[in-house]
């Protein structure tokens, strides 16, 4: 089995008073973006990990089978401790879990997909997207480098670990870095 980890537990700082992933875009709240590409990818398992206004969030999820809810009542210490949330519903027997943010309406399935498979194939610890230089999100992991994520802390999250494990990483060619946009300001809603 390999799962996704939706981080979904921000305070959306940068975007005044609302939170950014209920906000509409495209007419639809911005976490149902990413969660719909993960509901059609192979991913077997979502977890969404939730914090900040968490049951706001929760309300405007699209429900699907694959979903699983998780909370991070240390949200307001940032991306590492969400990450570790979502590890504790990673089983040891997993092949491999996938860090995704929610706050990307234009990942693709089929770059979700390439993670996916390149962690079946159990080849590399770590498969990460990249654009010409550029690494972005998602990433995925083998499940035998769990214990790796016990020490992050803070903003850090999944590229920290591709650095750490550079020699280990298996790199999917994307044809745009469309995909590693994330959404902070209100002008990002108007993309």
């Amino acid at each position: 089995m390999i799962s996704a980890i939706l981080l979904a537990a921000g305070q959306s700082k940068r975007l005044k008073s609302e939170n950014k992933l209920i906000k509409l875009y495209k007419k639809i709240p911005l976490i149902n973006h990413s969660l719909k590409v993960l509901q059609k990818s192979k991913v077997n398992k979502i977890i969404i990990v939730l914090g900040h206004q968490n049951k706001e969030v929760k309300k405007v999820i699209k429900t699907n089978r694959k979903n699983i809810f998780v909370y991070n009542k240390d949200y307001k210490k940032g991306m590492a401790s969400s990450i570790k949330v979502g590890l504790k519903k990673v089983l040891r027997n997993d092949k491999g879990f996938i860090v995704v943010q929610s706050d990307m309406p234009f990942i693709k399935v089929s770059d979700i997909n390439k993670i996916y498979n390149s962690i079946k194939l159990k080849k590399h610890l770590v498969c990460a997207l990249r654009f010409k230089n550029r690494i972005g999100n998602p990433i995925g992991f083998d499940t035998s480098i769990m214990k790796k994520f016990k020490n992050i802390k803070g903003k850090f999250g999944a590229k920290f670990m591709v650095k750490r494990l550079k020699n280990r990483t298996r790199f999917i060619k994307i044809s745009s870095d469309k995909s590693f946009k994330d959404f902070d300001k209100a002008s990002d809603f108007r993309f």
